[in-house]
């Protein structure tokens, strides 16, 4: 019982307190606004310190990558799987949606007058496509990347800085440090500001639900029973099919063989790092070679997060349901598909990068940065489920990887090399 607590505390706190504010906004209505600084507090607490976190994050991310060149194809194969189960991810999240919207026969009238309170950006003229990604990913002024409203562009000057590191070499490596050591700092103030979420979030919370009443509530609970249900086709549907991929019918038995120890350990801590060495156990006894192993596991565990696919599609069709925004429009759902690969694919490979996920959302899109703590209640609420298509999704990807590298025969000369040494 002290485990679970420890694994799952801070997941159980934020709940508490959502919960607790959710029902002091429900009882006292919009006399909860006067608990709404101390929810506004921790925004911008969060808002002071998330450009230096995407920065040192992601450019210490890529200027520290010693090592990687060596792999070559089991690198190459990875990148391949990771991106095709990650695209695969967004497009059953979005069909899910489709068919279950969260916010489908709500009234969100009382929604959307708080909206309008805080006005979406829009642009000021049209502009052609091309102007507008060099818009997209780029801006005209440095200073201008000190803004959260610029978020997509920090994170390119971030990648090419991290790239530049690297290509200095030796001459780049006391610059690497700083970027390691400014990286760890950040995420230590992340941990501090942290221990006041729950206070943040809580009165935060309670001040919306006292504004909008249960409606928002309901759509929770259909976002999470979506999510458990896109998670169980997932788990057992498309993890069955990959397996098939990679070794056939034996693909298939010898992955659900030995497959419950990741999953379990995966929901019992909650943590994809915590998982990384029974994952290591379990793909070395489903054949997969040491190498490709000890690399597709360390890796998986930062940058593999199909699970957090879902939940990017399920936040972004949260926030367009709220301010009214066309779903059925083909540029925006190629917006959407494309945003939810990067927040949970890319993101994932960022400390700290669920909260930066978040935060692209919002400046993609150009919803209000106040509405950060809606879909940041959504990723509590899918913590475990999240972790475990995350977790175990890597040993089945460890599968794909030695069948791209070791060719379709790999499962049998496997196990005919195992017999052989045992004899």
């Amino acid at each position: 019982m002290g485990s679970f607590f420890k694994n799952y505390r801070s997941s159980l706190l934020l709940l508490a307190s959502i919960i607790i504010g959710g029902a002091a906004g429900l009882l006292f209505g919009t006399k909860t606004s006067i608990v709404k600084p101390f929810g506004d507090l921790f925004l911008n607490l969060m808002f002071m310190i998330i450009i230096p976190l995407v920065f040192f994050s992601i450019s210490s991310a890529i200027a520290n990558m010693d090592g990687v060149k060596r792999f070559g194809k089991i690198i190459g194969s990875i990148f391949l799987v990771f991106v095709v189960t990650a695209i695969v991810a967004a497009v059953i999240g979005f069909a899910g949606t489709s068919v279950m919207n969260p916010l489908a026969h709500t009234d969100v009238s009382a929604l959307k007058e708080l909206m309008e309170k805080t006005d979406v950006s829009k642009p000021s003229e049209d502009v052609s496509f091309l102007a507008q990604l060099v818009n997209t990913f780029t801006v005209s002024d440095f200073s201008m990347l000190f803004s959260k409203s610029n978020m997509l562009q920090l994170i390119v000057f971030s990648v090419l800085f991290g790239f530049a590191t690297v290509l200095a070499k030796e001459k780049g490596r006391p610059v690497a440090a700083f970027l390691s050591s400014g990286s760890t700092v950040m995420m230590k103030m992340v941990n501090v500001v942290m221990y006041y979420a729950p206070i943040g979030l809580g009165c935060y919370f309670a001040s919306v639900i006292g504004e909008l009443g249960p409606q928002i509530l309901e759509g929770y609970v259909r976002a999470f029973i979506l999510y458990l249900i896109l998670a169980v086709i997932y788990y057992f549907g498309f993890f069955t099919l990959y397996a098939f991929i990679a070794g056939g019918k034996l693909g298939v038995k010898v992955f659900w063989k030995h497959a419950l120890a990741p999953s379990v350990t995966a929901i019992a801590t909650c943590s994809s790092a915590a998982s990384i060495p029974v994952n290591l156990t379990s793909v070395k006894k489903m054949g997969v070679p040491n190498d490709i192993a000890e690399t597709i596991i360390p890796l998986g565990a930062n940058t593999h997060k199909d699970g957090s696919v879902f939940g990017g599609v399920l936040k972004i069709v949260f926030l367009f349901t709220l301010f009214g925004k066309d779903m059925t429009n083909f540029t925006n759902i190629l917006s959407i598909l494309a945003v939810a690969f990067l927040v949970g694919a890319v993101m994932g490979a960022i400390p700290g990068g669920g909260m930066i996920g978040e935060m692209l959302i919002l400046s993609v899109f150009g919803f209000p940065p106040e509405v950060l703590p809606i879909i940041a209640v959504i990723s509590t609420i899918i913590d475990a489920p999240a972790t475990l298509l995350n977790s175990t999704g890597n040993t089945v990807c460890a599968m794909l990887v030695t069948r791209l590298v070791e060719g379709k025969n790999w499962l049998k000369q496997s196990f005919h090399s195992s017999k052989n040494i045992a004899s």
